[in-house]
């Protein structure tokens, strides 16, 4: 029997003195053309080279928005959980709608984890939502546009990962034919020196190995394309900073989570010792998550993940953070093309943007989920078309549906 997740109830969310709907507020839906209220939310979860949560927010006025949450278990039921508090609600009140899931959801984890993945998916709908209501572009309701189009980084892939020059072949190839002049690799590869995958710590082989990787990779590709490499937060701190400092002769455009998110003590004292660029933010949610590491200078690049950290307007507001301590932004993203738009569309409305990920270039129908052509050339165009500026291809999305999903009505 499936559970009905919208009965539920947190008496503590009901009596709580900060209530932030509409009727609490005593907010008059008074708009004129703006009187719109929200009558559904709905789900679909697509499975990719992740299992994509496609979010879709229903008004009365017949218009449809569009978002996505970062992919997990449980974020279907937890946005089914939050629709009783945004139907009847007014779309365009984002920032409020936003305050008002998280005080509503604040008993059932919305300082961080999956229920702000949750948060995030309608955020970004809403987004959409709100742009084809007022017939603006997303980038407009963030404050205006810095740049025509969005540069991509590509995460990229070889089935021989832990060879050097299976590494730079793969580097040089997406480079000249695929058209990317960003790049990440892996670095947290096997190199046949390994004694204990618990411990975090590396041996000197295992450093040697992966400086040999970022060697062949920056060498094979020069000045044509900037390269990333990700720890995906594996390594002591001692082991972090010899493998930072293992590379600092080469052109290593950063080194991304080298040391566990938990500990921001940890990850500033190894951004402070090496001249290596460091990047994290990936796992740490909302902007008060953030705020350590920029305060304290923690990183040199913040990595944070649109559809994961709270979405638009909270990634905006860590960018805004980030630069006032001069540091830019590299968005981490593993999504659709309907978040990855989103990203580039915050992107372009931010001064300290550097890329947008992209994790999908081996999915070859990754681009037949929406109508237009998302990456060329490794640029988004940022659209001038309301919201997104992206529309859904519903007959890819069934096609490509996790087993046992159902399609939105």
């Amino acid at each position: 029997m499936a559970r009905d997740y919208t009965s539920l109830h947190d008496p503590n969310a009901e009596y709580t003195m900060r209530e932030l709907s509409s009727e609490s507020m005593g907010l008059a839906n008074d708009r004129g053309a703006r009187d719109v209220e929200i009558t559904d939310v709905q789900t679909a979860m697509v499975d990719g080279n992740f299992p994509w949560t496609l979010v879709r927010v229903y008004t009365d006025a017949g218009v449809v928005g569009t978002g996505e949450a970062y992919w997990g278990a449980g974020v279907p039921e937890l946005v089914e959980r939050m629709t009783p508090f945004v139907v009847g609600e007014n779309p365009l009140d984002i920032d409020r709608l936003f305050e008002h899931l998280v005080q509503k959801m604040s008993g059932e984890g919305s300082i961080e984890g999956v229920t702000v993945t949750a948060i995030s998916g309608i955020e970004i709908a809403l987004h959409d939502l709100a742009g084809k209501l007022l017939d603006v572009p997303a980038y407009q309701l963030l404050g205006g546009k810095y740049r025509d189009s969005m540069r991509v980084y590509c995460d990229c892939h070889t089935e021989e990962e832990a060879d050097p020059e299976a590494c730079a072949d793969e580097a040089e190839r997406v480079v000249e034919d695929l058209g990317y002049d960003a790049l990440k690799f892996d670095l947290d590869v096997p190199s046949g020196f390994e004694k204990d995958r618990a411990n975090r710590h590396l041996r000197p082989g295992e450093i040697r190995h992966k400086a040999e990787i970022v060697e062949r990779v920056t060498e094979r590709v020069k000045d044509r394309a900037d390269v990333a490499f990700d720890c995906h937060w594996t390594y002591t701190a001692n082991s972090a900073e010899r493998l930072a400092r293992a590379i600092e002769d080469f052109d290593v455009w950063w080194l991304e989570d080298p040391v566990p998110p938990e500990n921001h003590d940890v990850q500033r004292e190894v951004t402070h010792g090496t001249t290596t660029p460091i990047t994290a933010g990936e796992n740490v949610y909302r902007k008060h998550g953030h705020r350590r590491l920029l305060e304290e200078q923690a990183v040199d690049i913040v990595a944070p993940d649109l559809p994961k950290v709270g979405g638009m307007r909270e990634t905006r507001k860590i960018a805004d953070m980030a630069d006032t301590y001069y540091v830019p932004v590299a968005m981490h993203n593993v999504s659709s093309p309907i978040a990855t738009m989103a990203s580039a569309q915050v992107g372009a409305a931010i001064p300290n943007a550097l890329a947008v990920e992209y994790h999908s270039y081996e999915l070859g129908w990754w681009d037949d989920l929406v109508e237009e052509t998302v990456i060329e050339d490794g640029y988004i165009e940022i659209p001038e078309k309301p919201g997104l500026g992206l529309t859904l291809d519903l007959d890819a999305v069934e096609e490509h549906l996790v087993e046992g999903e159902e399609l939105f009505d």
